[in-house]
This record gives structure tokens, sequence and C-alpha cells, in this order.
């Protein structure tokens, strides 16, 4: 899929009541790719308002239409996508978000397509849904089904920005990501674990150096550790040495106690 299919993405909402549901809906449209609205009717279109709510929305505020009827909004699209809470007694196509989300943007290389909402309070009409080619229904939990006007758009527009980048965006890496840590690399970090481990006596009774660093192993592997990564666990075993060193010589620096409380200096215990 490609990112720029979402330009043919023509979000509807049908009679919205709430001026902040169309902000929140503008707000989730900016951050999921998608750039092309329009309204039916709105009882309220407050720019200001919108603005103020969604930030830096200007641009998609001034792009947005308004129409008087849902045919007109939807007329030059050759797939529209409708939504709804629950199958109605009528026969629909009903389709979950994610399947449906690769369909449209299938489709969306043929020309618009619409993901039309209905009012907040009644969702869309059966005369509105008869306009569809799809209906789509979000899966929640039953006993508390209910979504309002952006949440429900939230997750078909995240579907759709998901099924457009999918493979073509990595995810972000952190900035001391480094190449994977090689064969020598691991294996310099287990001796130095083993070798500090050893030096507090870690392996006694039934932990064996050997059983307990194949364990290591085990689950350091999982991690795919990269160059820093494995020289920072390699560091840890290298300071335990280094730190026995220090007390070692700090143990060997104390005056003895000599015969009659004096120590072997002379001086009063």
């Amino acid at each position: 899929m490609s990112a720029s299919l979402l330009d043919r993405i023509v979000v509807v909402l049908d009679h919205p009541k709430d001026v902040v549901n169309i902000a929140a809906v503008m707000r989730a449209m900016m951050n999921m790719g998608l750039s092309t609205l329009r309204l039916v009717r709105p009882e309220e279109f407050d720019p200001y308002r919108i603005e103020g709510i969604a930030h830096r929305s200007g641009p998609l505020i001034e792009s947005t239409t308004i129409v008087d009827t849902l045919a007109e909004a939807v007329e030059d699209c050759v797939f529209v996508v409708g939504t709804t809470a629950r199958a109605r007694t009528a026969n629909r196509n009903y389709v979950r978000p994610r399947p449906l989300a690769a369909e449209m943007l299938e489709r969306a290389a043929e020309g618009p397509v619409a993901l039309v909402f209905g009012r907040e309070d009644r969702g869309l009409t059966n005369e509105g849904l008869d306009l569809c080619h799809r209906v789509a229904i979000i899966p929640t939990h039953a006993e508390y089904s209910s979504l309002n006007l952006a949440q429900a758009f939230l997750v078909l527009a995240y579907e759709l920005h998901l099924a457009a980048v999918e493979g073509g965006e990595a995810l972000p890496e952190g900035r001391r990501a480094d190449r994977p840590a090689t064969l020598g690399e691991l294996e310099g970090m287990y001796e130095a674990l083993q070798n500090g481990l050893g030096r507090i006596d870690f392996f006694k009774g039934t932990r064996r150096a050997d059983a307990v660093v194949r364990t290591l192993r085990t689950v350091l592997s999982r991690a795919d550790l990269d160059r820093r990564e494995s020289k920072l666990i390699q560091a840890i075993g290298f300071e335990i040495g280094n730190y026995m060193d220090r007390h070692q010589v700090q143990a060997d620096r104390r005056p003895v106690p000599g015969p009659e409380g004096r120590d072997h200096d002379g001086s009063s215990a």
C-alpha cells in the first residue's frame, strides 16, 4: 500500500451536532494523514473554536466542504463505507475495521472513497446506510459498546493509516542504536560475566558456572543485543572484578592487631 492513497479518503460527518466532536475528528485526521473532510449540515461550525481544540488545523478547516445532503457529499466517490454501533434489522454488508481498511485503500486507487459517520445521538439513518457499499462495526465489550464519534473515527483512521504505511515506515530506534553484536563480542561478554560472578562466589551449591552461563546465553540471545549493549554488559562483568580488586587492596592496607592490643606499628588498638 501507499500512504498517498490516504489523500483519496473522504471523511464525511452527517449532521454532526457538537463542534467539539468536529474538532476532535479533525485532530485525528491530522494524526493519521487524512486531509479531506465534508460536513453535511452541521449544527455549528466555528473555525475559531475548532482551531482552539485541534491546534494547527487551519488548512484543514479552510478546505472543509459543507453540503446539504449526504448524497451530495458522496456522489463523486467510487466506494462508500458507513459506520454503525450494531447490526440493524436490514441486511447490510457488515465488516470489521481491519480487513475493511485494506479494501478501502485498494478501491482508493480507482477514485475517492468515503468514510461516513452519522449523528452523535442516532448514527446514520437507514437511508444513509442505503448509500453505503460496506458498513463497519467496531468490536467492543458487549456490556458497554458505545463509542463517541471521535473515538469511533480514530479507530477507523488508525486502521487506514496502518494499512497504508505497513512495511514502509520503520519503528524509531534509540539515539544510541548500534549494529548487531558479533559472535566474538558476545563471547567476550559471557566470559566477563562468568569471571565477574565467579569473583563474588555466585557459583556455589546448585549454581554451577556452566549451567548459569547457559541460562544467561538463552535469556540474552532473545534480546538481539547490539554492539553497545553487549559492551555494557561486558563492562558489568569487568567492574565486578575491579570492585573486588579494590576491596582486597583496602583490606590488605588495614592494620592487623598485634599482641596486647597493639597494632603491628606499635600504636594502641
